[in-house]
């Protein structure tokens, strides 16, 4: 029987502090909902769900950029609406004036609309979307993503042009275009009928793009949904099994702190002995 040295005691002590750690681990998952509570506990796991976690945060990016340039495409098309309404009445009012039955001083009335028609297409022409011209030939990219080699994955949105030959020939006061004579009116109908071709081919191409782009934001959002899955596979507890552990680390430092203080107790049988 010995004194000084307790084994039994130090045991349970060393058990004992191994559950209370245990325990610990489990509560601090349970409240935290993550099952990585230390970098130790699954140092590569943690590496890759980082990866995820700045993937998913680009994409959330990319997401958004692709939604401004719907807006953007959506406002074009808007405004595109607005000016073929225009150019219908301008070739209304064009064949109006083309009746021989009217005179010049009548045409000069239809004219006032027809000009102000005019200056109206004029002035959507040169309308912007935050600082950024809505009709240009110029292509607008965006970024939808990472390629391999680290850069920015783009998609080239294609322009709509108000002020190409078709439309500077309709342009408010500085056009030769009018219905004052019946000549002038019968030129004007050839014009009007050019400028309206080449708004349905625009319409078209924002109807592409748009087409584009939202199957663009939806792709996104399925690659975006299947990585922040992956992420929560290692990065999120199971709470149905880690609550089953909890409970059992919990018995186990019951059970422990229970052995400990009879582990305490053997020693002082040998006081029996002494007295």
């Amino acid at each position: 029987m010995i004194i000084n040295t307790n084994t039994g005691s130090a045991n349970a002590a060393r058990i004992l502090a191994e559950s209370t750690s245990a325990l610990q681990k489990s509560l601090k998952r349970l409240s935290t909902g993550s099952r990585i509570a230390s970098i130790a506990d699954d140092a590569g796991g943690s590496a890759v769900a980082s990866k995820f976690s700045a993937q998913v945060t680009r994409l959330n990016a990319s997401r958004a950029n692709v939604g401004n340039m719907i807006s953007f495409s959506q406002t074009q098309d808007g405004y595109m609406e607005k000016v073929a309404g225009a150019l219908e009445r301008m070739s209304e009012l064009a064949m109006l004036a083309t009746d021989e039955t009217k005179s010049d001083t009548d045409r000069g009335l239809y004219e006032k609309e027809f000009d102000e028609l005019q200056d109206f297409i004029t002035d959507i022409s040169g309308k912007t979307f935050n600082g950024t011209t809505l009709f240009s030939s110029t292509s607008l990219s965006v970024a939808v993503g990472t390629a391999q080699n680290g850069t920015a994955s783009k998609i080239e949105i294609k322009g709509a042009n108000l002020n190409g030959n078709a439309f500077t020939m309709l342009a408010g006061a500085s056009s030769t275009v009018g219905i004052n004579t019946a000549a002038k009116a019968a030129s004007a109908l050839t014009s009007i009928q050019t400028a309206i071709s080449q708004l349905a081919s625009d319409r078209a191409q924002v109807g592409a793009n748009l087409s584009r782009l939202e199957t663009e934001r939806n792709t996104i959002s399925i690659l975006r949904d299947n990585l922040s899955a992956a992420r929560s596979r290692i990065t999120d507890v199971d709470v149905a099994e880690e609550s089953a552990n909890f409970a059992r680390q919990q018995i186990l430092v019951q059970s422990g702190t229970a052995m400990l203080a009879q582990a305490n107790v053997i020693p002082q049988s040998a006081l029996r002995l002494i007295g």
